[in-house]
């Protein structure tokens, strides 16, 4: 299990770059050249953040995409639910079908506690303080 999946951190680099000139539209050839971000991920990426209202798209000659939200309302658990979906630690399934001990399990109880702490110290990080 991966906590952060590729287009997660290709999300987090994008809009960290993209923060450095938070006034500036940037094209997506720009942000590939750049970033070193294959062309056809960045711009999945892209019309995802702009889907979910953290860029502003503008389309045409001299079109590109402009932060919508500042970096300190932009959360790391935020992204990771709009590109890796609901965050979850453990998946307590056996052989495709939950586990019938689940309810009793002493690991999984453990493994909820984890899951609690560490989704509690995603929703504190902002890109805002990734770059202080």
């Amino acid at each position: 299990m991966k906590l952060i999946t590729r287009d997660t951190d290709y999300a987090i680099r994008t809009l960290c770059f993209m923060a450095d000139d938070s006034e500036k539209i940037f094209t997506t050839k720009e942000l590939v050249k750049k970033l070193n971000i294959p062309w056809p991920f960045l711009r999945k990426i892209l019309q995802i953040l702009h889907k979910n209202n953290i860029l502003k798209a503008f389309k045409g000659k001299g079109g590109g995409f402009l932060l919508k939200k500042s970096v300190d309302e932009i959360y790391l658990l935020d992204l990771m639910n709009i590109f890796q979906g609901k965050f979850n630690l453990i998946q307590c399934l056996f052989k495709k079908k939950f586990c019938p001990r689940i309810n009793i399990c002493k690991l999984r109880k453990k493994l909820k506690k984890m899951e609690g702490y560490l989704l509690n110290e995603l929703k504190k990080i902002s890109l805002g303080s990734l770059l202080k």
